[in-house]
């Protein structure tokens, strides 16, 4: 009998496909997991950008969670968009009630076209609630700014605020660099057990990028499923979406910032 790591996304529904539960699915399916789905919001969104978002009832976001939680006890749990109150407090206690091993939260408040997805008072839930429940949560330059209330410019500082809020929220921190204005690409991670990662390397030109951040952090808990530590699990979603970038990048889907190519093994044909 085959035994597959089961990978649960908590997430929005990208109707486009290329960010969401859609782009976690491929994600986790490329990678070898098995992936389940607990959907937050429908989101109006194509490659030019989000038009709208609705929340679902946070008692349909409990009951999918349940119904997964019960029949499959996942391994690893993804978060991503999260945008109302009360379905923060939903996955919260969800986390309190199942306990699973794994958790990966990428803290979605603004989309790639810079239109804001997640309200003043949702950031501060989950800042209270959610974060300390987590194992990882993986905000980009932008996000980490409005964490910690300050523009962040260079790596140095990244590593210092991945170090606060690690000490703040006793939990490990991965600040995305990718909006960094030099060339080189440069991740900071800071784990729980006190130790800093710094991942760097050669950005990829693409105007392909639609789903970067669903994508990394969706590989990561499937890396963590699969018993990677931390920084093995980090270090090997790096490659993967590095490849995924690199395969997108001549894609052409839509008419704005595209998706990556989240199959790059296999070569996309006409």
């Amino acid at each position: 009998m085959k035994c597959y790591p089961i990978i649960l996304s908590i997430a929005g529904s990208d109707c486009s496909g290329g960010a969401g539960i859609q782009a976690d699915i491929k994600t986790i399916s490329a990678l070898g997991g098995y992936a389940a789905s607990a959907i937050t919001a429908i989101t109006i969104q194509n490659t030019l950008g989000v038009q709208a978002v609705h929340p679902l009832p946070s008692e349909i976001v409990c009951k999918q969670i349940e119904a997964v939680m019960d029949d499959m006890q996942p391994d690893s749990i993804k978060i991503g968009m999260v945008d109302d109150t009360s379905i923060v407090h939903v996955i919260a206690d969800c986390i309190k009630k199942y306990k699973p091993q794994n958790i990966v939260y990428d803290p979605v408040m603004t989309s790639t076209s810079g239109r804001q997805l997640m309200t003043e008072d949702a950031i501060l839930e989950i800042k209270k609630v959610l974060f300390p429940l987590t194992s990882l949560i993986t905000p980009n330059l932008d996000e980490a700014a409005v964490l910690i209330g300050k523009t962040l410019y260079t790596p140095d500082e990244m590593t210092e605020v991945a170090w606060k809020l690690s000490e703040l929220y006793n939990i490990s921190v991965l600040i995305k660099g990718g909006h960094l204005p030099d060339n080189e690409m440069c991740d900071v991670l800071h784990t729980l057990d006190g130790n800093t990662y710094v991942y760097k390397e050669k950005k990829i030109k693409s105007k392909n990028l639609h789903g970067t951040g669903c994508t990394l952090s969706s590989a990561i808990a499937t890396y963590l499923a699969k018993g990677y530590s931390m920084n093995e699990a980090v270090r090997q979603s790096k490659e993967y979406i590095n490849s995924a970038i690199a395969a997108g990048k001549e894609l052409n889907i839509g008419h704005g910032n595209g998706p990556l190519w989240h199959f790059p093994n296999r070569t996309a044909q006409k």
